[in-house]
């Protein structure tokens, strides 16, 4: 049994009501045509009949903050919806909020140190830690038992995620213009902006300072050289064709 499957069936066991979603909108309203009725019943219909497994298999939500890679002014909310391919690997959705009509920003695969390892040179530096997520109490996992969160923490401090965003939506794009972005975790104090923090621990019922001193048991891993390269100058980002000249030529590179 994987680690997502023994945190389901230790909730299920200790009988905890979740509250972990269903508390965050998304930051844009998209232009379209409301939903007609026929549109609402080829829905329903599908969701009573059709299997979806790569859904149903996304067992675990995180939620965490990511920066864009070169621009750390760019901070965000990112609600993860993840699942175990196998105990080195997971990988996850990227929302903007936790309700039915949020929008999917964008995507993270996380990876264990020993797979990280075996990455090229090159490709190390898009990579990022997860020890100051975890420590800080940045990251959290809602609704499910303290105990329970713990342990998942303990799996996730020690591994490395390369993140991808797609639709813009701190920037109040309302539909998915753009390119796509390379994100990155914080790794120290002082970095995050502080009303990030309050506002989802405020909406969530969690303080990220008691989550912060209840991981102080939990060791700290080195980075392996590579990773979070943005602290040494080595940044990599995907140029935005439709931005104007002057932020092209300032984009970050290898």
């Amino acid at each position: 049994m994987n680690l997502f499957s023994t945190l389901a069936a230790m909730t299920i066991l200790l009988c905890l009501a979740a509250c972990g979603g269903e508390n965050t909108d998304s930051n844009v309203r998209s232009p379209g045509a409301e939903e007609r009725a026929k549109t609402q019943v080829l829905e329903a219909g599908a969701a009573l009949l059709q299997d979806k497994p790569p859904i149903a298999a996304l067992d675990a939500y995180l939620d965490g903050f990511h920066f864009y890679n070169g621009n750390m002014k760019g901070q965000m909310e990112a609600h993860h919806y993840c699942s175990n391919l196998n105990e080195e690997l997971i990988q996850c959705v990227i929302y903007d909020g936790n309700k039915k009509d949020a929008r999917l920003m964008g995507v993270e695969y996380i990876v264990s140190a020993r797979l990280f390892a075996t990455l090229p040179e090159s490709e190390k530096s898009m990579w990022h830690t997860h020890v100051h997520e975890v420590k800080s109490g940045q990251l959290i996992a809602p609704g499910i038992p303290e105990m329970a969160e713990h342990e998942l923490m303990e799996k996730l401090v020690g591994t490395y995620g390369k993140t991808f965003h797609t639709w813009h939506t701190d920037m109040q794009r309302e539909l998915p213009v753009g390119v796509p972005q390379i994100m990155m975790g914080f790794t120290g104090d002082n970095q995050i902006q502080p009303e990030l923090v309050t506002a989802r621990d405020s909406r969530f019922g969690v303080s990220s300072e008691k989550k912060k001193a209840d991981r102080a048991d939990i060791d700290t891993p080195a980075t392996l050289p590579g990773a979070d390269a943005w602290q040494m100058g080595r940044m990599v980002q995907i140029a935005d064709p439709t931005a104007p000249k002057a932020a092209r030529s300032s984009m970050p590179t290898r």
